[in-house]
């Protein structure tokens, strides 16, 4: 075999749909857990700098931020382990690894390992579903702040109560009600989506939302992948028995020396 019979053979194992559903999924997943752990971060100091003066305002806050931390730890190491799965899951199933390395072969525990993985990928789109809503809401929250600071920035050549204009971080669910000052108003709010580190953490929650997005558009081509791959290689298996079937036949054929007759008639009308 030569060089070039020798790599078109290696091409044609790889799982392709495979690999680019790992691809988008380890993509996804380091640019909502990167993106997401610095902008839960920048939020925490943009909180604790304009929002709030005393700690005890913020430490729930705080401390909730940290937690989702954790959890990005952990959710980085699951997905990074569970491609690695799949991937070799799409090598074990993939039609060009039946092409290349011989006949068709399946046994009871691989086909029940292909079909779990199927039901734990589909559970994780589901539930990555909601993440990805979730994730939204920070979104939702800046670009309503940063609406309310154009308008700020409009009504300056013709001034009128800017200072009713205000982003109360309240309302969302971010500091009690007692909180002092709790909200930013008029020129104050304006300063303050002007600063670096606003416009950096805005940025950083769009790129989180579009990594959970990447994530989910991952999962979810992941599982249709390996549902159609299942049904392929169940079809290659009912071929594979039809064919032991007819050499079967074939045999018997030969250690009788002649044609194997049906008992039954071809034509149900030759029945009298």
């Amino acid at each position: 075999m030569g060089c070039y019979d020798c790599c078109m053979r290696c091409l044609g194992g790889i799982p392709y749909c495979s690999l680019v559903a790992t691809l988008l999924c380890f993509s996804g997943i380091a640019l909502f857990c990167g993106c997401g752990h610095q902008a839960l971060t920048e939020t925490e100091r943009l909180i604790e700098t304009y929002f709030a003066r005393n700690l005890q305002d913020y430490i729930t806050l705080a401390y909730i931020i940290q937690y989702f931390q954790y959890v990005i730890y952990g959710l980085a190491s699951f997905f990074f382990l569970y491609c690695i799965v799949l991937l070799a899951e799409g090598f074990y199933t993939t039609s060009a690894a039946k092409q290349t390395f011989g006949e068709f072969r399946s046994t009871m525990c691989g086909r029940c390992l292909s079909s779990s993985f199927i039901a734990v990928t589909y559970v994780l789109a589901v539930l990555w579903l909601l993440v990805f809503a979730f994730s939204a809401l920070p979104v939702y929250f800046f670009y309503n702040m940063d609406v309310t600071c154009h308008t700020i920035d409009v009504l300056t050549e013709t001034p009128a109560s800017i200072n009713q204009l205000c982003v109360d971080a309240r309302q969302y669910g971010l500091l009690p009600w007692n909180a002092v000052p709790g909200k930013a108003c008029g020129m104050t709010l304006s300063t303050v989506c002007k600063t670096r580190e606003y416009r950096m953490t805005y940025d950083l929650y769009i790129a989180a939302f579009a990594g959970a997005g990447i994530t989910l558009l991952a999962l979810v081509h992941c599982s249709l992948y390996l549902a159609v791959n299942q049904m392929y290689l169940r079809k290659l298996r009912h071929r594979e028995e039809e064919r032991r079937g007819y050499d079967l036949y074939g045999r018997l054929q030969r250690d009788r020396g002649g044609t194997l007759w049906s008992p039954y008639p071809a034509n149900m009308s030759d029945i009298s």
